[in-house]
């Protein structure tokens, strides 16, 4: 495996273990304080490893033959993550 492959998957696993840990950072503060926001910033987060997961699992069955495909199924995965994230501190009381 050449590696920038390697690099690839190290980073994407980083940001996977972040993105899961303040998935449940956000949730276990909901189930504290029942505020809103922080449903929506769990889910926004959860979106955020999604886009992660699904581009890399995807990007090696396919052996990245569609990248216009994998990066448009990333950044909407992404940018909707990222409006829950921005909804969650725009809403936060």
């Amino acid at each position: 495996m050449a590696l920038i492959s390697q690099l690839y998957l190290v980073t994407s696993g980083v940001l996977v273990l972040g993105g899961l840990t303040v998935v449940g950072l956000s949730t276990r503060a909901y189930m504290e304080t029942t505020r809103r926001a922080m449903i929506h910033l769990s889910l926004g987060f959860t979106l955020v490893v999604a886009a992660t997961l699904s581009t890399a699992i995807s990007g090696y069955v396919t052996d990245f033959t569609s990248p216009q495909t994998l990066l448009f199924v990333n950044t909407t995965f992404n940018a909707t993550g990222y409006l829950f994230v921005v909804y969650s501190l725009l809403t936060y009381e």
